[in-house]
C-alpha cells in the first residue's frame, strides 16, 4: 500500500478547517496531518510536518497566504504543493500566488468531490488548473509584455509559430503543441483528443516539458510559458 497523502490545512476560520478535515479524513488515501490559523504558523507547520499538499487561505493574521506560500516554496526541505483557497473576485491574489509558487486554486465554496480531486491532483504533481479561475489569471501573464528568450527559435504549430526557449534540450514541435494546450487549461484527456494521441503519451510529453522548463508541475509550466511568450 502507498502512504496516504499528507495534508496541512491553513485558514484563520476554524469552521472551514473543520469542514475540510471532515471531508478529507473520510478518504482512505488522504490524511490531515495538521492545521494552521496564520501564515507564520503555516510556515512553521510545513517545516515540521512535511505535508504533501497545503490548502492555503490568503487573508490571515501575522502573515498572508501569499508570503507564506513564497517562504514554503523557497524551502527545499518541504516540497509541498500549495493550493490557494480563494474566491472569484480577487484575480490579483491569484496572480501573486502563481508568482509565489502556488500549484493551483481552490474555491471556498468548492464541493467535497472538488476538494478531494484537488488534493489528489496536487499530490500527483499535476497541479490544478480550474478553467473558470485560471484562464482569467493566466491571461494577465499573456497580457504582460515579456522580454523574448535569448536565442529563441520558432516552432511551427499548424499555420503559426510560437517561440521556444534556448535550453540544452529545446522543446520539440509536439511538446510545443502540448504546452500550448496546457496554457489553455486543457486536461490530459482533452489534449489527447485534440492531438489524436493517447493519454499516456500526453503524460510523457508533459513530464518532458516540466523537465525542460525546470517547472515542478503543470501550473508552473503554464505560468512560465506565458511569462516567456511560449503560449
Amino acid at each position: 500500500m502507498t502512504d496516504p497523502i499528507r495534508v496541512l490545512l491553513v485558514d484563520d476560520h476554524a469552521l472551514l478547517r473543520a469542514g475540510f478535515r471532515t471531508i478529507l479524513d473520510t478518504q482512505p488515501d488522504i490524511t490531515v496531518v495538521g492545521e494552521a490559523s496564520s501564515g507564520a504558523e503555516a510556515v512553521a507547520q510545513a517545516s515540521a510536518l512535511h505535508p504533501d499538499v497545503i490548502t492555503m487561505d490568503v487573508q490571515m493574521p501575522d502573515m498572508d497566504g501569499i508570503e507564506a506560500t513564497r517562504r514554503i516554496v523557497a524551502d527545499p526541505a518541504v516540497g509541498a504543493a500549495i493550493a490557494i483557497v480563494t474566491t472569484f473576485d480577487r484575480d490579483d491574489y491569484l496572480h501573486q500566488a502563481l508568482e509565489a509558487g502556488a500549484s493551483g486554486f481552490l474555491l471556498k465554496n468548492a464541493g467535497a468531490e472538488d476538494l478531494i480531486a484537488a488534493v489528489r491532483a496536487l499530490a500527483a504533481g499535476d497541479g490544478m488548473l480550474a478553467p473558470e479561475v485560471t484562464r482569467r489569471v493566466l491571461a494577465r501573464f499573456a497580457a504582460t509584455p515579456a522580454s523574448p528568450p535569448a536565442a529563441a527559435a520558432a516552432v511551427s504549430i499548424g499555420s503559426g509559430t510560437i517561440p521556444r526557449v534556448d535550453l540544452a534540450e529545446p522543446l520539440t514541435e509536439r511538446e510545443a503543441e502540448v504546452l500550448t494546450l496546457l496554457a489553455d487549461a486543457r486536461s490530459n484527456a482533452e489534449i489527447a483528443r485534440a492531438l489524436f494521441i493517447g493519454e499516456a503519451t500526453v503524460k510523457t510529453h508533459v513530464s518532458r516539458i516540466l523537465q525542460k522548463l525546470g517547472a515542478r508541475d503543470r501550473v508552473q509550466a503554464v505560468v512560465l510559458a506565458h511569462r516567456m511568450g511560449l503560449a
